[in-house]
């Protein structure tokens, strides 16, 4: 029973008992009574029913309020998106599965010719005269380029395809095209300039050919004429400043040859000879010739001649090497770490030449444009490394007129490698060698993580019967060198460190290896000290050449090598002042000339000069001037711009070995082509303390070496 009720048992009680006692009086009185209350009982039923609806509807009322609020603004909403829509420039349709159209705004509408109540449901499409190949876009998209009919004339329109689930429809295109037809125009008139650019880049061509052949008839002449007076009487400092003349007459020869080069390829003019010549020599001497650079950086350079080639072929070996030494010296030029690797191989009736390295590698997007004149990998005006963009495009056009083709295959942040395959027959009358050494059946353990030295040693001596275990590490070597695995070679790559090799050494010779050899570059070789004295039989100078590894590991005797060394000129024998006397300078300079010039001038004040080729020998020079017990430099000249160590690392590291031992700092004076203020700043921050900007003026050279002034000097 509801709680809210009244209780009618007590009534019933009450008419039950006036019946019995007081008669139909008392009854009927208590049955109205009865009424009255169930009546009463109904009246509160119903009451507060009422106001259970009533609360109910207002809330009814209240969720239709916000309902409407919520659909105006979805309304509203619904109603900005079609105006944006509707607004834009760019075309935009959908279409369902079965390729019938859903949506088309007014610009496609527009460029349809029709309205876009007509276009809806239909499978309407923009004629296409012309479709370019699809690329991909932002967020996983294709974008198309077509040339399609619209009401307003041809235009091109760049479409951009995206799909997306309609619950209502099912899954949706969305098309989105931009009118790119200005940009096409621009692309056809760029197209139009580049075509111009190239015929006046042929009169170019034709006008440095005519200008060279000019430039050569006077040149030639100097060349001669210095040739002549080298054969008369004239003493040892004269003979000395006309070969300087004529080294600079053949460097500007050599340039303009390649000038001429450049433009006989152009007009297509360019004659190969066909010449017997020895192909390992010519590898193998011009990976020598870019090892000092490639050394200074601190990276390696090697070369693999396969031994399953001819050694004396017939070609063209300059135009040969000139392509090889432009590909190695790019190489270096960009990689910081690792190496370059020159490796030639047998590709069917070809010679394959490849060029790899360990740089920063190419973009994709510059792959190919880096083959055409005047490009570069970064052609900005930051770069890092200078050239003019001619030396690829030379060398395909050189490949080509040999008849292959000079192709690139890099990744960026791996390296990249450049390969060409060439006809190259065997030269008939091929001259007699002299045998190798038989080395078959010998172990060797090669201790060495050269990208390329280490592979290429490998193959090499595996080629000619030995047995190779190839280490990287120096802990495995070390414990692989037992008694019970006996090695009769140990080839070490001095890179892995002096302390290290000497440990090998120690443990191959404990083990019983009877030959051990250290393959050291001549950078290293200034630093190890003897080989003899760490436990080696002999060395190598790196890059090997295969016929010097070969008879190093059979020769009884050590063969040492030799060793190319920084030439230091003569002293000058007439002295015209003594501004500079009894002072030691150290000169570092990397232009031969620049530093016989500045050795003359120097020379001819009394002072004693000592050459260092670059940063890193004046660095070893001058360290070199301490340990051994001589008195330090009293100055030095540092050549700001050299390979390997420029002239500011190199003076911050001269004054951190005098901060080492103690001693007062030597004076340090930069000599550099670019003289303005902010170059001096720089040079001073480095620890430098003058500048004197090249061409070398004689007075200001020795004043600023002698730190007074020329009104000084001459007093």
């Amino acid at each position: 029973m509801d709680a809210t009720a009244p209780d009618l048992q007590p009534v019933l009680r009450g008419t039950i008992a006036a019946a019995t006692d007081g008669g139909w009086t008392s009854l009927a009185l208590y049955v109205l009574a009865a009424v009255a209350v169930a009546a009463l009982a109904g009246l509160v039923i119903l009451i507060r029913d009422h106001v259970r609806l009533e609360r109910h509807a207002a809330k009814l009322r209240q969720d239709q309020d916000a309902l409407e609020q919520e659909a105006l603004h979805l309304s509203e909403s619904a109603e900005r998106y079609r105006s944006l829509v509707e607004g834009q420039d760019d075309l935009i349709v959908r279409r369902d599965g079965y390729g019938r159209l859903t949506f088309v705004n007014a610009a496609y509408a527009t460029a349809a010719g029709k309205t876009s109540a007509s276009l809806i449901g239909t499978r309407h499409a923009l004629p296409i005269r012309e479709t370019l190949p699809p690329r991909p876009a932002d967020g996983g998209a294709v974008a198309i380029d077509q040339q399609v009919e619209t009401a307003t004339g041809l235009r091109w329109i760049s479409w951009i395809e995206t799909h997306a689930e309609n619950g209502r429809l099912g899954r949706e295109t969305q098309w989105v095209g931009r009118d790119v037809t200005d940009r096409r125009l621009a692309e056809a008139e760029l197209a139009e300039a580049r075509r111009k650019a190239e015929a006046a880049n042929e009169a170019k061509s034709r006008f440095l050919a005519t200008v060279s052949h000019e430039i050569r008839t006077p040149l030639n002449g100097i060349l001669g004429m210095t040739d002549l007076l080298l054969a008369t009487r004239i003493d040892l400092e004269q003979q000395t400043y006309v070969q300087a003349v004529r080294t600079s007459g053949q460097a500007l020869l050599s340039i303009l040859d390649e000038i001429l080069d450049f433009s006989k390829i152009e007009a297509g003019k360019l004659d190969l000879v066909e010449q017997p010549f020895d192909l390992a020599a010519l590898v193998e001497g011009t990976v020598e010739l870019l090892a000092p650079r490639a050394q200074g950086k601190g990276i390696e350079i090697a070369s693999l001649i396969r031994s399953d080639l001819s050694r004396e072929v017939v070609g063209d070996a300059a135009r040969l090497r000139q392509v090889i030494l432009n590909l190695a010296g790019n190489a270096v030029k960009f990689t910081d770490q690792g190496g370059v690797g020159v490796s030639v191989s047998r590709d069917g009736d070809r010679v394959r030449f490849s060029v790899s390295d360990t740089g920063p590698g190419i973009p994709a997007d510059r792959l190919d444009r880096i083959f055409e004149e005047f490009e570069q990998v970064d052609g900005s005006a930051s770069r890092r490394h200078e050239g003019t963009g001619l030396g690829l495009a030379i060398s395909r056009r050189l490949v080509a007129g040999m008849g292959g083709e000079l192709t690139v295959t890099s990744e960026t942040g791996r390296g990249s490698t450049f390969s060409f395959a060439i006809l190259l027959p065997q030269a008939p009358g091929i001259r007699e060698r002299p045998p190798a050494p038989d080395l078959h059946g010998r172990r060797v353990l090669i201790v060495s993580r050269a990208p390329f030295e280490a592979p290429y040693l490998r193959t090499r001596l595996a080629a000619a019967g030995l047995r190779i275990d190839l280490q990287p590490d120096v802990a495995t070597a070390l414990a692989t060198l037992t008694p019970k695995a006996p090695f009769d070679i140990m080839v070490v790559d001095g890179a892995v460190g002096e302390d290290d090799a000497r440990r090998l050494a120690a443990a191959a010779s404990a083990a019983g290896v009877p030959r051990r050899i250290v393959l050291l570059s001549p950078f290293e070789r200034r630093s190890f000290g003897p080989p003899a004295a760490a436990g080696f039989d002999g060395y190598l100078v790196k890059p090997v050449r295969e016929r010097s590894l070969l008879q190093q590991l059979d020769s009884v005797h050590p063969i040492a090598p030799k060793v190319r060394t920084a030439s230091r000129p003569a002293a000058s024998p007439t002295v015209t002042g003594t501004a500079l006397a009894g002072l030691s300078i150290l000169l570092a300079e990397d232009n031969d000339i620049n530093a016989l010039l500045a050795t003359r001038l120097l020379q001819r004040h009394g002072a004693s000069v000592t050459w260092a080729r670059d940063g890193l020998l004046a660095v070893d020079r001058f360290r070199d001037s301490l340990e051994t017990g001589v008195r330090g430099f009293d100055a030095i000249l540092m050549d700001v711009r050299m390979p390997g160590l420029d002239g500011h690392e190199a003076s911050r590291r001269i004054r951190g070995i005098e901060t080492e031992y103690g001693l007062p700092p030597a004076r340090i004076v930069a000599l550099t082509a670019n003289a303005s203020e902010d170059d001096r700043r720089e040079a001073l921050a480095a620890g430098m303390d003058e500048v004197v900007a090249k061409p070398v003026d004689e007075p200001s050279l020795v004043a600023a070496v002698a730190a007074k002034t020329p009104e000084a000097l001459s007093a």
